[in-house]
């Protein structure tokens, strides 16, 4: 892909509406559009972050359906950017592969336990609290569509601790997730934080919104008495 066609898609990505962003990116070759959407990852705008996120899980999805190595390599180049010797900091790769994962069952059943071990200090664990905001979306969205992958992880066990983050995106996603998860043994633990008024700005659902940690603990605890 050369330079130019590159800028478009960079360009594109500064639009507001995601759907015909995803629309026009599937007129690309999905290995064309896969190095300009992992640039957008690390993006200071982030309409064009989120939108890159949002569009890398489609693109891969769609590329895993004809050519499913080439999928992998993708989920392993953002594996790789995780990683020390990689040189980088991989701004925006856990987000991506919760996304990707949720958009495609295959990839999901293949690396559900690679990113449960980003959350584990006896596995791939995260230190920065930037790349654990990251972590902690990326097993929201999965946790959405496909909780029972993450459960049969023990997803759950993992993310207690981060609960008592100082981090308050880390500990407000972690128990939104929970509540997805139907943790009953966190229920305790997700309560403290129900008067917790410090507020989030969040992407879900395709869009931004603003939460509070309180009120996503709250919505935990609601997910949680549906499961009981």
């Amino acid at each position: 892909m050369g330079i130019r066609e590159k800028r478009r898609i960079t360009k594109l990505l500064e639009s507001s509406d995601i759907e015909a962003v995803i629309h026009e990116l599937r007129q690309y070759p999905a290995a064309k559009a896969i190095n300009p959407l992992i640039g957008g990852l690390c993006s200071n705008n982030e309409t064009v972050r989120w939108h890159a996120v949002t569009a890398l899980g489609q693109v891969v999805a769609d590329l895993a359906g004809h050519d499913m190595e080439a999928a992998r390599i993708v989920m392993r180049r953002l594996m790789w950017s995780l990683n020390d010797e990689s040189g980088g900091i991989g701004w925006g790769a856990p987000e991506a592969m919760g996304e990707i994962m949720a958009c495609h069952d295959g990839l999901a059943e293949e690396y559900t336990h690679i990113l449960v071990a980003y959350m584990r200090e006896d596995g791939f664990y995260l230190e920065l609290e930037q790349l654990q905001h990251g972590l902690m979306w990326g097993l929201a969205r999965l946790a959405l569509v496909k909780p029972e992958l993450l459960n049969q992880k023990n997803a759950a066990v993992y993310l207690m601790p981060y609960l008592r983050s100082v981090d308050s995106t880390v500990r407000g996603l972690a128990a939104w997730t929970l509540g997805l998860l139907g943790s009953k043994q966190a229920s305790e633990d997700i309560a403290k934080l129900i008067d917790d008024p410090v507020p989030l700005r969040l992407f879900l659902d395709r869009t931004f919104v603003t939460e509070t940690v309180g009120g996503l603990a709250h919505k935990a605890l609601a997910n949680i008495a549906k499961e009981s």
